[in-house]
C-alpha cells in the first residue's frame, strides 16, 4: 500500500506531461479551429489520410457562403494543425511544417490558394514552426519542424491588419516581437486579443503584447499540461495536481468545472472556456454561455470556439458536431465529414493515451489518419462512460475503453453502473425472475392437479354427449371462445380461467384475481405506462410468462359497453401477425376491461428516441422502420375489412426481446367503412412522422425548437436536397449516408398533405424493405 500512491501519482504526472497539444480555444492549435468576430467559419483537418482541411459557416453570419450547413474546400494545401482568428485562420502544412495563413471570404470566393495572398510575411515563408496560435489580428508561432519533437523554439510574431478596401495583409510586427520575446525559448503559445502567452523550456509562463498587462498573470513556476486563450483571458491545466487555472476576465472563467473533474481538452470562445473531461470524455463549459446547449450523450476527442459557438469531433463516429454558446446568433449544422481526432505526430504514444486505429472506421483503402505512415495520433484514454452506458472494455495501447448501452446489460459486473432495479422495493429482476419461477412452477402444478380434477367429469359428459345421451350446445365462431346463446356459460366463460396457454386466435380468459396476484395489485411500480385508455402493467404470470397487462380506466368503461368490448375483443384475436403486439387474453370480471399483450421487454421507439433509454444505432432504426411498416401494411392489407390504427406514433411501436418492432394499442379498433382510405391515408402520414423521428432523433413536437413541428422542420430541407441536414448526430453515422436519404425521401412522400399523392403501406414498406436488404447502411 506504501508503494501504490506514489506509483498512482507518477502515472498522473506522466499522463499530463504526454497531453500538451490538446487544447483547442481559437487562440490555440489543434485538428479544429474557428474563425471568430461576426463572420465564423470553421475549419478541420479531414479523416481521408491526406490531411485535407474542410470548413464551413452560417449564412445568416457569413453572406458568402453559398449555404447555412455548406462545406467548402478550395485546395488547400495539407495541413498538420489549425488555429483562428478575426476573420482569418492559419495552420502549419504537412509536407514542410511552414505557416499558411488565410482570409475566410477570400477562401470562399477563390477556386485556388494564392501564394501571393497567403497571410504570411514573406520573411517567413520559408521558416519552420511547431507550433502556431492566431489572435485576433497577429500570429505568433515557435520555431521548429513540426514532426521533429522539438522541444522549444524562438517565437515569430506577424500582424494582419486590413487596408481601406477591407481585404486583409501580413506584416512583421514590432508590437509582438522586441528584443526580449525574440531571445525566448517556447514550448507552446497562445494569443488573444493584444496578446499572447508562451510556456516556457523550463516551466513558468510569460505573457506579452499591449493587452498581456490586463490579464494579471502572476510569477507561475509549473508547467502546463493544457493551455488556451479566449479574448481577454486564458485558462490552463497544471502537470502533476491537474488544476485549472485561469486569469483576465473573470466573468469569462466563472463557475469553471470543480478540481476533482480533471480535463484533458481545452478551448476557448468569446468570453466562456470548454474542456473535455477525463473521465469520461464529456464536455464541461463555464463562463459566461447557455450551458444547457452542452452535448451531454457522447464525448469528444477534441472541440474549438468561436464567439458564438462550440463545434467538437466526437469520439464515437468522428463526426463533427455544434452547438450554441450564445442564443442571440443562430446555429448551423456541420457538414457530415469524419474529421481528425487528434494531431498527427511522430513521438510514440504515452501513459494514458491510445494509438488511434484507423480500422475502426472500416475503409480498407485507409491505412492512417496522417499523410506519413510513420505518424500516429494519440489521444487522450477513457476511464468511464456517459450516463446510460456501462465500461465493457478498459483502454490499451491501440484502443480506447469501450462504453455499452445499459439495455445490453447482462451481468453483475454493469448491473451497479446502470441500476437494474425494476421495483420500489428494490429487488433485483434476477431474483424477482427466479421467485417468479419457483413460485410459478408450484402454482403451476396445483393449477394442473386442479384442471385434471375439473376436467374428468367434463370429459365422462363430453363422452356421453358423443353417444348421444346428452343435450348438443352450439359453439360459436367468435375467436372469444364462449357460447352464443346461453347466458349461463356466457358468464362461465368470462370468468373462468383455463390454466393451459391460448391457442392463435384463441384469447385465453384470466381470473381478476390472477391479474391482481400477477402486478402486484395493480401497483405503480409495476406499471409500464399510461394513456386515454388507462394504465399498462407488467404482468408475472402463474405459468411463468411475463405480460402487459391494459385496464382500462373509469371513463373507458363508462364510454364501452359490453358488446364495444366484445367486439373489439373479436377484432383484436383475429390479429395475428410477428410485427404486432398480439393478444393473450382478457378480463371482464367486477366491470373491469383487462386485456393481456405480450410483454416487450424493451420498451417503445419513443423510448429510445427521446427518452433516454440507449440509442439506436442505423441498421436497427432501419430494420425497425421497416417492420413497422409490414406491421402496419397487415393492418390495412391483409386484414378484412383493413384495420385503421388511427393513433401510430413512435410511443405505439414496441421492441421485443429479439429488438423487433412491434405495433401496439389500437384502442377501440372497430373498422369503418365512411373514408376508409382517407382513414388509411392518415395512417401513412403518421407513419412518415414516425420515419422523420428515426431519421432525425427529434420528436414529433418540441416547443424548443423553431419550427417545433418535425414535418415543418425536416420537410423543406428534403425537398430542397438537404436531407443529411436533418439526419440525428447523437448516434454513429455510417460511411455510406445514402440509405438515410433514401429514408427521408420515403418520409416526405408519407407526410404529403395531399393524401392521394402518399403512397400506400405496402409501397412504404417494399422500399424500406430493399433499404434494408442491400445492407449499404454497415
Amino acid at each position: 500500500m506504501q508503494q501504490t500512491l506514489p506509483n498512482l501519482s507518477l502515472i498522473l504526472i506522466l499522463l499530463y506531461s504526454f497531453l500538451h497539444g490538446t487544447a483547442h480555444g481559437f487562440g490555440t492549435m489543434g485538428p479544429i479551429s474557428a474563425s471568430f468576430g461576426k463572420d465564423e467559419v470553421f475549419c478541420a483537418i479531414d479523416a481521408s489520410g491526406k490531411q485535407d482541411v474542410i470548413c464551413w459557416g452560417n449564412n445568416a453570419t457569413s453572406p458568402s457562403l453559398p449555404s447555412s450547413s455548406s462545406s467548402f474546400s478550395n485546395g488547400f494545401p495539407a495541413m498538420s494543425a489549425l488555429s483562428g482568428g478575426e476573420g482569418f485562420l492559419c495552420g502549419i502544412l504537412a509536407n514542410t511544417s511552414q505557416a499558411y495563413c488565410w482570409a475566410w471570404s477570400w477562401a470562399v470566393n477563390n477556386p485556388r490558394p494564392s501564394p501571393d495572398l497567403v497571410l504570411v510575411p514573406p520573411a517567413f515563408h520559408n521558416t519552420a514552426y511547431s507550433h502556431i496560435a492566431a489572435g485576433k489580428n497577429h500570429v505568433c508561432a515557435v520555431r521548429g519542424s513540426y514532426y521533429a519533437n522539438h522541444d522549444s523554439g524562438t517565437v515569430d510574431c506577424w500582424e494582419i491588419t486590413r487596408t481601406t478596401n477591407n481585404t486583409l495583409v501580413a506584416k512583421q510586427s514590432n508590437t509582438f516581437s522586441d528584443q526580449s520575446t525574440g531571445n525566448l525559448e517556447l514550448k507552446t503559445v497562445v494569443s488573444g486579443e493584444g496578446f499572447t502567452c508562451g510556456e516556457l523550456r523550463d516551466g513558468g509562463l510569460i505573457c506579452w503584447g499591449p493587452e498581456s498587462g490586463n490579464l494579471g498573470v502572476p510569477n507561475v513556476t509549473e508547467s502546463f499540461a493544457l493551455l488556451t486563450s479566449g479574448r481577454s483571458s486564458i485558462c490552463g491545466v497544471l502537470n502533476g495536481s491537474g488544476s485549472l487555472m485561469c486569469w483576465g476576465d473573470p466573468a469569462s472563467f466563472s463557475d469553471p468545472p470543480s478540481g476533482e473533474v480533471r480535463l484533458v481538452s481545452l478551448s476557448a470562445g468569446a468570453r466562456h472556456f470548454c474542456g473535455v473531461r477525463m473521465d469520461n470524455h464529456v464536455v464541461e463549459c463555464w463562463g459566461t454561455l447557455n450551458s444547457s446547449v452542452v452535448p451531454k450523450g457522447y464525448g469528444f476527442m477534441a472541440i474549438a470556439s468561436s464567439d458564438y459557438t462550440t463545434c467538437g469531433i466526437r469520439e464515437d463516429d468522428l463526426l463533427l458536431d455544434c452547438w450554441l454558446v450564445n442564443a442571440s446568433k443562430p446555429d448551423f449544422d456541420p457538414p457530415l465529414e469524419l474529421s481528425s481526432p487528434g494531431l498527427c505526430r511522430a513521438s510514440d504514444c504515452g501513459v494514458g493515451e491510445f494509438a488511434f486505429n484507423v480500422s475502426v472506421l472500416n475503409e480498407p483503402d485507409l491505412t492512417s489518419l496522417c499523410v506519413r505512415q510513420e505518424l500516429r495520433i494519440c489521444s487522450p484514454c477513457g476511464s468511464n462512460c456517459s450516463q446510460g452506458f456501462f465500461l465493457s472494455s478498459p483502454c490499451t495501447r491501440n484502443a480506447d475503453r469501450v462504453c455499452t448501452a445499459c439495455s445490453l446489460c447482462q451481468n453483475s459486473s454493469c448491473n451497479g453502473v446502470c441500476g437494474v432495479v425494476h421495483t420500489s422495493t428494490g429487488l433485483h429482476w434476477r431474483h424477482l425472475r427466479r421467485w417468479v419461477v419457483i413460485t410459478g412452477s408450484s402454482v403451476l402444478g396445483f393449477l394442473l392437479i386442479l384442471t385434471c380434477v375439473c376436467l374428468l367429469p367434463r370429459f365422462v359428459s363430453m363422452r356421453k354427449m358423443a353417444r348421444g345421451q346428452g343435450t348438443t350446445k352450439k359453439q360459436s365462431k367468435s375467436c372469444m371462445g364462449k357460447l352464443e346463446h346461453d347466458e349461463d356459460d356466457v358468464n362461465i366463460a368470462l370468468h373462468s380461467s383455463p390454466s393451459v396457454a391460448s391457442c392463435p386466435g384463441v384469447p385465453q380468459v384470466f381470473r381478476l384475481s390472477e391479474l391482481k396476484d400477477a402486478t402486484n395489485g395493480f401497483k405503480e411500480f409495476n406499471e409500464l405506462g399510461r394513456g386515454s385508455y388507462g394504465f399498462v402493467y407488467k404482468a408475472a404470470l402463474p405459468d411463468g410468462r411475463v405480460a402487459a397487462v391494459k385496464r382500462a380506466n373509469a371513463a373507458t368503461i363508462i364510454h364501452t359497453n359490453n358488446r364495444d368490448f366484445e367486439m373489439e375483443l373479436d377484432i383484436l384475436c383475429k390479429i395475428r401477425h410477428v410485427n404486432i403486439v398480439n393478444l393473450l387474453g382478457y378480463c371482464a370480471e367486477m366491470g373491469e376491461r383487462l386485456l393481456v399483450y405480450e410483454y416487450m421487454p424493451h420498451g417503445t421507439l419513443y423510448d429510445h428516441l427521446h427518452g433516454g433509454l440507449s440509442p439506436l444505432n442505423w441498421s436497427l432504426r432501419l430494420k425497425i422502420a421497416m417492420q413497422a411498416a409490414k406491421g402496419l401494411e397487415y393492418l390495412h392489407k391483409e386484414l378484412v375489412p383493413p384495420i385503421v390504427h388511427k393513433d401510430l406514433k413512435s410511443s405505439n411501436i414496441l421492441l421485443d426481446s429479439e429488438w423487433g418492432a412491434r405495433i401496439s394499442d389500437f384502442g377501440l379498433v372497430t373498422p369503418s367503412d365512411k373514408d376508409l382510405n382517407g382513414d388509411l391515408g392518415s395512417d401513412v402520414y403518421n407513419f412518415g412522422i414516425v420515419l422523420l423521428e428515426i431519421l432525425s432523433g427529434r420528436k414529433a413536437y418540441d416547443g424548443d425548437f423553431t419550427p417545433p413541428n418535425v414535418v415543418e422542420w425536416a420537410v423543406p430541407l428534403i425537398k430542397q436536397g438537404k436531407g443529411a441536414a436533418i439526419i440525428d448526430r447523437c448516434v454513429a453515422l455510417p460511411r455510406n449516408v445514402e440509405p438515410l436519404l433514401k429514408l427521408a425521401d420515403i418520409a416526405e412522400h408519407a407526410v404529403r398533405e395531399n393524401p392521394n399523392e402518399r403512397p400506400p403501406m405496402s409501397e412504404i414498406g417494399s422500399w424500406l424493405e430493399q433499404i434494408v436488404k442491400d445492407g449499404l447502411i454497415f
